[in-house]
């Protein structure tokens, strides 16, 4: 959607939803309509399907849908046995989101740096950071492109330890010509509104090739029960909506051919951003970015992101503060410096606008106002 700045020229949000909701109006509203006439709010046909559409797209035997991205992976390490007195190593370059839950399992968070040509975890530090207390792994696939699960997967054999994908920014992705959320013990989704797969609240799911995992996992999110009034174990309430079923199943129509446009929008960006004063993002050969965020590295970020906005071009930064540096997490005593590369992208990271939406005009404006920060700095 284009909007108007006091200039007269166009403005180009971070994310547009309005556009994307009026581009399929009729389908959601419908659905949503179908879903207040059967009054099926918790639970029901819509949920139902919703899980075996979810399984089939991610080509894995079994999903079962929660309240958020936060408790799928809280469940999941709950499900797996994982607690108080385990390590659990994952990155601090992601939403603390991917941390919380290793805590609220009970369980210690341990971070490794990242690979800077991709920003994603490094097996390398993986590896190297395992103990006899290390139980898990979580990979995040960071803003659309999967982490190198050859490499990860091999530790984890070697070292007998659960892998589980944090796969909230990757609905869709490919690496090594399978889907993401089909490769680790589990998979985890998050259906925030500004996802590739985003529901208008919000939702989560955890997906497995391992169908009595998913099964625990449903029991656990429904109060520890699989029948009513019969509690198994102690759980929790963590259940999608109807309506939020109902309208992801419109979406997910819609996905692959939503991918494909960020794609376009990518390869756009990469060929005509100047390279040679910006880091560009790179993809791994073997992997394929649904391009959840377009992330470039500048060196002084302020005014860079100032001269797009006056030309409006509106930016974000995915994420400022890495998580062992925040003030959540200063207990681990986690030293300045610890974790270099990881420090120094946070430092220079800058999200363009990228979403299906965007059209010819507007991805122009965000790339000639690019190169024209740089012809005049």
């Amino acid at each position: 959607m284009l909007i108007s700045n006091t200039k007269h020229e166009i403005t180009v949000p971070l994310n547009d939803l309005t556009a994307q909701y009026i581009s399929i109006k009729s389908e959601i509203d419908s659905a949503i309509e179908r879903t207040i006439s059967s009054t099926a709010f918790i639970g029901g046909e819509e949920v139902k399907q919703f899980e075996k559409e979810f399984a089939d797209y991610c080509e894995v035997k079994a999903c079962t849908s929660v309240g958020n991205g936060t408790d799928a992976l809280y469940l999941v390490l709950r499900a797996l046995g994982i607690g108080e007195g385990d390590e659990v190593i994952t990155v601090a370059h992601t939403f603390i989101a991917t941390a919380e839950a290793i805590s609220l399992a009970g369980a210690h968070p341990v971070f490794v740096d990242i690979c800077e040509d991709t920003m994603l975890i490094d097996p390398d530090a993986v590896e190297a950071a395992i103990t006899s207390r290390t139980r898990a792994i979580i990979a995040v696939h960071l803003y659309g492109q999967p982490c190198n699960m050859t490499r990860l997967m091999d530790i984890a054999k070697r070292h007998s330890l659960k892998v589980i994908e944090d796969a909230a920014q990757a609905h869709g992705a490919y690496t090594q010509g399978q889907r993401v959320g089909s490769l680790g013990d589990a998979a985890c989704f998050s259906f925030y509104p500004g996802k590739n797969l985003g529901a208008y609240g919000d939702g989560g799911a955890v997906v497995s090739q391992n169908e009595a995992l998913i099964e625990r996992i449903r029991m656990l999110a429904n109060h520890g029960r699989l029948e009513k009034y019969l509690h198994q174990v102690e759980g929790v309430n963590s259940r999608l909506d109807g309506l939020q079923a109902s309208i992801l199943r419109v979406k997910l129509k819609y996905i692959d051919k939503w991918n494909n446009l960020r794609q376009k929008h990518a390869v756009a960006y990469l060929k005509s951003l100047p390279d040679s004063k910006v880091t560009l993002p790179t993809i791994q050969p073997e992997a394929r970015s649904v391009w959840h965020l377009f992330v470039i590295r500048v060196k002084n970020r302020e005014q860079f992101q100032d001269y797009l906005k006056k030309r409006g071009v509106f930016t974000g930064i995915h994420y400022p503060i890495p998580l062992h540096r925040q003030p959540a997490y200063q207990h681990l005593k986690i030293s300045e410096g610890s974790l270099p590369i990881t420090e120094k992208v946070a430092e220079e990271i800058v999200s363009l606008p990228m979403y299906p939406e965007l059209t010819h005009e507007m991805r122009n404006r965000v790339i000639n106002s690019v190169n024209s920060y740089y012809s005049h700095s």
